[in-house]
């Protein structure tokens, strides 16, 4: 990867899928951070090329060429398969991480953002608590018994269904952080 790819550039990468559910909020998010559309753009063009490059690295080892070491890494358990899990700060987004599991071979089998340990879990009273950018995936699953994990309909995305005040949500998150929720058509 050329020079000049770090995590400041690795968060516009994730900004980029936001801006579909989020666009507010990422417009919002590119103002503080002083960055324009145009080097998120160019940020995820990038991002999305380095597995077609014969020098760029593969797997895990790309996370790290880009993040630098992780804060923390262990062995997890995901299922029925071991893995390694990696956690990386991220400056914007203080008190989440950003979470790689990987395989015994290196390669990669999920990523997302994560609350970070000891990190305070927002209130989620309401649907006026669950706002873009709010919480992440367990915030929700613990919050809202029976709370139901779904598939997203693209790359990165993931649902949560819930109940809430008598009726049923659709939580929609994109790499693990809240960007919409939905009332879930009677």
């Amino acid at each position: 990867m050329a020079i000049g790819f770090a995590r400041f550039e690795f968060q516009l990468v994730l900004m980029w899928r936001m801006l579909d559910l989020a666009p507010g909020r990422v417009e919002d998010a590119l103002k503080e951070l002083g960055a324009t559309r145009a080097q998120m753009r160019e940020a995820h063009r990038r991002w999305v090329s380095m597995p077609y490059s014969k020098t760029a690295p593969k797997g895990l080892a790309r996370y790290r060429m880009v993040l630098g070491p992780p804060g923390e890494t262990g062995p997890r358990k995901f299922g029925d398969l071991d893995c390694t899990y990696s956690l990386w700060e991220l400056p914007f987004w203080p008190d989440l991480r950003f979470e790689v599991l990987g395989a015994p071979d290196g390669s990669t089998w999920h990523h997302w953002l994560v609350r970070a340990e000891g990190s305070p879990v927002p209130n989620l009273n309401g649907l006026n608590d669950l706002k873009p950018w709010s919480c992440v995936i367990s915030d929700i699953g613990d919050r809202f018994e029976g709370a139901r994990h779904m598939e997203g309909d693209a790359p990165g995305h993931w649902g949560v269904a819930f109940s809430i005040e008598g009726r049923d949500y659709r939580a929609r998150f994109i790499h693990g952080l809240l960007q919409l929720v939905q009332p879930e058509p009677r």
